[in-house]
């Protein structure tokens, strides 16, 4: 039953997030407004992590069943996608190192930025 409220709890939001989307047309997926305004609910405290903590780490535990769904679809669409695969490949790859090098420059600007932080913190105690 844990499970099944923090289900409901989840599913709620996403909901949520599909309505507003339908509602004033906006450009983002509905399902990522749903996360955003779990994001902002557990942030002012209103939903605790525990809440959803158990079914949070068994939908991340079958995370790959969720991709299934699009594989299926390249799949079945193999003979629209077999005339552009090789510039497909490309933007893949380019948009992945593009991506992985912008989370690493930005993981390294902000832990720059918090050592700083902390050390002028220490100065601060000191004095």
């Amino acid at each position: 039953m844990k499970g099944l409220k923090q289900l409901c709890i989840v599913l709620v939001l996403l909901s949520l997030g599909e309505i507003l989307n339908l509602r004033f047309n906006i450009p983002i997926p509905g399902t990522i407004l749903g996360m955003v305004i779990l994001l902002f609910l557990m942030m002012i405290s209103v939903i605790k992590l525990k809440t959803i903590e158990h079914i949070s780490s068994i939908l991340l535990d079958n995370l790959a069943l969720f991709f299934v769904p699009a594989n299926v679809g390249i799949i079945v669409l193999y003979d629209q996608i077999k005339t552009v695969w090789v510039r497909l490949i490309i933007v893949l790859i380019l948009s992945t190192i593009i991506v992985m090098s912008v989370t690493g420059l930005t993981v390294q600007f902000l832990d720059r930025a918090i050592s700083k932080q902390k050390k002028g913190e220490k100065y601060e105690r000191v004095l």
